[in-house]
C-alpha cells in the first residue's frame, strides 16, 4: 500500500450543468466508507476484481461501502462488484484464460471503439500538451473525439453499448450508492451519474469508458470520466473513511499544477477530515500488467497478483475500514 504523496493544489471549480443528468456533486457526501475505483484498462480492471476478492477472502468486504466511485474501467468494476460476488468475478477472470476470445476489448476494456491504443495515446498527448488548463483541455478532447471515424454511426454506439453490457452481471443499478463519471464531449463540462440521473447503468458505464469514439446518451455524447479529474477521488467529500485502488499508481498524464492528480485529490479530502487509504500495484501485479493494460492475456495474471495483494493488505486495511 501506498500513500498519496502531497503537491500542490490547484483543483478545478464545481462545475454544474442544467439539464445534464447528475452534472456534477453539488454539496459534500455524509458517510462512512467510500470507495473509490479507477481506470486502467483490461488488466486493471482486472486487479482491481483481484484487490477486492483477496480482501473479501481474507475477511474485509469493501464492496458494502456506503459510496462506490467508478471511472472507465473502475465503472465496469463497480457495476461489478455490485452485482456479483468478488469470488465469483475472480472465478470469471481466471476461467476466460482458457476459453476462446470472443470479442475484442476483454471484460474490463476501458477505450471504447477507435484507433489503436498508440493512436490514442499520441492523440491525446498532443491535445494534453496544447491545453492551457484542464478545462481546455476536456473541450479540446470532447471536440476531437466528436471528428473521429465512427463518432455519429449509431451502430458504433450499439455494438459499444452491446460489449459493455455484456461485462455486467446486472443492467440496473444497485440501491447502493454508485457514482459513474463522464465529461460532455460538446462542451467539456463534467459529469456524474448515479441511479437517480434517468441514466440507465450500462449506458453510464459506456459513457465512462469512452476514450475514443464519444458515445452517445439522447442528444447528449461524453467521453472517458478520467478528464474529469483522474481518480475522481473528490467525489467521497464528506466520508470518513476513503480507499481508493489506482491501477496507474496515482500517476498522471496532465501537468500537476491542474490539480488532475490523485496526490491533490488526498490532499483535500484530508483537508476535509477524510481519513485516506491508496492501493497502487505491488511489483508482481506491475510485472503481470505487462507493456498493454488492453492486452486481455494480462488479465488472469493481473487478477491473481491483485488476489495475493489483496490477501497481504487485508490485515491492515481492516484497521482502517472498521
Amino acid at each position: 500500500m501506498d500513500a498519496a504523496s502531497s503537491s500542490p493544489l490547484h483543483p478545478e471549480p464545481p462545475h454544474s450543468a442544467p439539464g445534464q443528468p447528475g452534472a456534477n456533486r453539488r454539496t459534500p457526501g455524509t458517510g462512512g466508507r467510500a470507495l473509490v475505483l479507477h481506470g486502467g484498462g483490461s488488466a486493471g480492471n482486472a486487479w482491481e476484481i483481484g484487490i477486492i476478492a483477496g480482501l473479501s477472502e481474507a475477511g474485509l468486504d469493501v464492496t458494502a461501502a456506503d459510496l462506490i466511485i467508478g471511472t472507465s474501467a473502475g465503472a465496469t468494476a463497480a457495476a461489478q462488484i455490485t452485482a456479483a460476488s468478488p469470488a465469483e468475478l475472480l472465478a470469471a477472470i481466471l476461467d476466460a484464460e482458457h476459453q476462446p476470445r470472443s470479442r475484442p476489448g476483454g471484460a474490463g476494456a476501458a477505450r471504447g471503439p477507435g484507433r489503436p491504443a498508440v493512436d490514442h495515446l499520441e492523440r491525446t498527448g498532443r491535445i494534453i500538451a496544447a491545453a492551457p488548463s484542464a478545462a481546455d483541455m476536456r473541450r479540446r478532447m470532447g471536440a476531437a473525439a466528436l471528428e473521429l471515424e465512427g463518432a455519429s454511426d449509431p451502430s458504433v454506439r450499439e455494438r459499444w453499448r452491446a460489449t459493455v453490457g455484456a461485462r455486467l452481471p446486472r443492467e440496473g443499478w444497485p440501491e447502493q450508492e454508485v457514482l459513474i463519471t463522464a465529461v460532455d464531449a460538446r462542451t467539456g463540462e463534467p459529469v456524474v451519474f448515479d441511479r437517480h440521473s434517468g441514466v440507465g447503468l450500462v449506458d453510464a458505464v459506456a459513457a465512462s469508458c469512452s476514450s475514443g469514439v464519444p458515445y452517445a446518451i439522447g442528444d447528449r455524447q461524453y467521453i472517458d470520466g478520467g478528464y474529469r479529474r483522474n481518480e475522481n477521488a473528490d467525489l467521497a467529500l464528506g466520508y470518513r473513511r476513503v480507499l481508493v485502488l489506482s491501477p496507474f499508481g496515482g500517476r498522471t498524464r496532465h501537468p500537476l499544477e491542474w490539480g488532475m492528480q490523485l496526490a491533490a485529490q488526498v490532499a483535500e479530502l484530508r483537508a476535509a477530515g477524510s481519513e485516506v487509504e491508496t492501493v497502487f500495484p505491488d511489483g508482481p501485479s506491475r510485472e503481470a500488467f505487462g507493456g498493454n493494460m488492453m492486452d486481455l492475456s494480462a488479465r488472469p495474471p493481473a487478477a491473481r497478483a491483485g488476489h495475493r495483494q489483496g490477501m497481504a493488505l487485508a490485515e491492515q486495511l481492516i484497521a482502517f475500514w472498521r
